[in-house]
């Protein structure tokens, strides 16, 4: 009997010869008849079985859950934007009544816009999708990818105990600073008060040795209360400002009379000085002075010119300080406070004009600048910051007029006020009788000259220098020539330190 074949057996033959076609013969096992066509060649890749329970890739089933995922949301806000419509949008709901009339005003006067939009578009779907690509487009804009990474931040560092200190009367200490020549060899003595956020190391800012040695200067800075290395005073204002200079002078043996060289904010406490101790003072050096910007006695043109000046944040400080000062602090703490340094228009607010611009960005000026802060804000208390900034914009007890040169006569009737005119002997004249310089760049933002015009105006005695193309800080800091200047303009020529008992002797 013949050996039958399995089928598979039979289709691994025709594989191997598609040439033959196979009819199939009468078996005695009965079997329906077939006919083989040409087969056609299969890759064998495409013959491999995959296994049992493959099925998808786990990347097919993650772009499912995710497509799931997404199809479950656009549900949820079809479901919220249609709770909204139901709740919010009909006419009897509280937002339709109240917004619908102002929204279709605004909808009348844009509706010539839509003119642009394709026919078949629904204008509020369409101005939804422009304005988010508008906003997107403005995002990438403001991106850029080939600016410079964020400069490193540079933490605040507590430097030793530097400076010599005396005794106040009142059992304070107040912390100082000598420059230039001994106070046996003087022939001028200058008293700097700082100004805001600074101390008494603000007269480094590059005042050299030998310009102070050649006109014979000597310079004391100081800390004020609570800056630096200075105790703070329980109930400071500007009077005890004032007997604190003077207790200074005193202390360091200033005899006589001394000069006042202030900048700034700083020029407060030379104001003071002008006011309550004018017997001490010889002149005063004012460096694009502070005054009250609430000042009453500054024109409506002049108080407008200084404040368009101020960038919005500063204003807001100078508002805050009069009214709300406590709230300070939490300004503060986020500026210089927060132990980190930052610029120095950025810290204070302030805008800058181009030689400002390009000064502080010099490395000495911000080695200073670093220097200068970290030594202000040493005892990490801000309630002395914010008497500072609260003595600037409050009531001084007194008022630029007060030191201007008047006559002033003792009467007591009309009878004694018609004497006082033909008698001199009765009258004196009171004011600051001494005289007052003051330097004023015409590119200053943060002082801006405006203010230097007001006082010009009440203090007609006050000589004003202007520079066309000066800021706040070029025309002093770390400026050898500017600072000639101002002591030639005080001091008239150089003549070195003055003789003592036994340089006299030998000359």
């Amino acid at each position: 009997m013949t050996e039958l074949n399995s089928w598979r057996d039979e289709l691994a033959s025709l594989m191997n010869d598609p040439g033959v076609r196979y009819t199939g013969d009468p078996m005695e096992i009965p079997t329906t008849s077939f006919e083989m066509r040409r087969s056609e060649y299969v890759p064998s890749e495409s013959l491999k079985i995959e296994p049992e329970g493959s099925g998808e890739s786990f990347k097919d089933q993650a772009m499912g859950f995710v497509m799931a995922w997404c199809e479950i949301l656009m549900e949820l806000a079809r479901g919220c934007r249609d709770i909204l419509q139901q709740n919010f949008m009909n006419e009897d709901s509280y937002v339709v009544r109240k917004l619908g009339g102002p929204c279709a005003k605004v909808y009348k006067r844009l509706r010539f816009l839509n003119d642009y939009l394709p026919e078949d578009r629904d204008p509020v779907q369409a101005w939804s999708i422009v304005f988010s690509v508008f906003i997107i487009a403005l995002a990438a804009i403001c991106v850029d990818p080939n600016r410079e990474a964020l400069p490193p931040v540079v933490k605040l560092r507590i430097h030793p105990p530097s400076a010599s200190r005396i005794l106040l009367p009142d059992g304070r200490y107040m912390a100082y600073h000598e420059q230039g020549v001994p106070a046996d060899k003087a022939r001028f003595s200058l008293i700097a008060p700082h100004s805001f956020l600074s101390s008494r190391l603000a007269g480094m800012a590059g005042v050299r040795e030998s310009l102070l040695e050649e006109y014979g200067i000597r310079l004391v800075t100081y800390d004020l209360a609570g800056f630096g290395e200075s105790d703070p005073h329980p109930n400071r204002n500007l009077n005890s400002s004032a007997m604190d200079m003077l207790h200074l002078a005193n202390a360091v043996n200033v005899s006589g009379k001394f000069w006042l060289l202030c900048h700034s904010s700083g020029c407060i406490h030379a104001w003071a000085a002008l006011r309550y101790i004018p017997e001490r003072i010889a002149g005063a050096a004012m460096l694009a002075p502070m005054i009250n910007p609430f000042d009453p006695h500054m024109t409506k043109d002049e108080m407008k010119r200084t404040w368009e000046k101020w960038q919005p944040r500063r204003k807001f400080m100078y508002s805050l300080a009069r009214r709300f000062p406590k709230f300070l602090s939490f300004f503060y703490r986020r500026s210089f406070f927060s132990g980190k340094h930052d610029r120095l228009d950025k810290q204070l607010s302030f805008s800058l004009g181009k030689k400002d611009e390009i000064l502080i960005e010099e490395p000495a000026f911000d080695e200073f600048w670093q220097r200068d802060v970290e030594e202000s804000v040493r005892q990490g208390n801000m309630q002395p910051f914010i008497e500072e900034a609260a003595l600037q914009v409050s009531n001084w007890g007194f008022d630029l007029f007060d030191l201007r040169v008047q006559k002033k006569c003792q009467t007591k009737g009309i009878l004694d006020w018609l004497r006082s005119m033909y008698s001199q002997a009765e009258c004196e004249l009171a004011g600051f009788l001494g005289i007052i310089n003051i330097w004023q760049g015409l590119d200053d933002k943060v002082v801006p000259p405006s203010i230097s015009e007001c006082i010009g105006r009440v203090l007609p005695e006050a000589v004003i220098h202007k520079f066309p193309n000066e800021g706040h800080f070029s025309f002093f800091f770390f400026c050898g020539e500017c600072q000639k200047q101002i002591f030639s303009t005080l001091f008239g020529s150089p003549q070195g330190p003055a003789l003592d008992e036994e340089d006299k002797e030998k000359v």
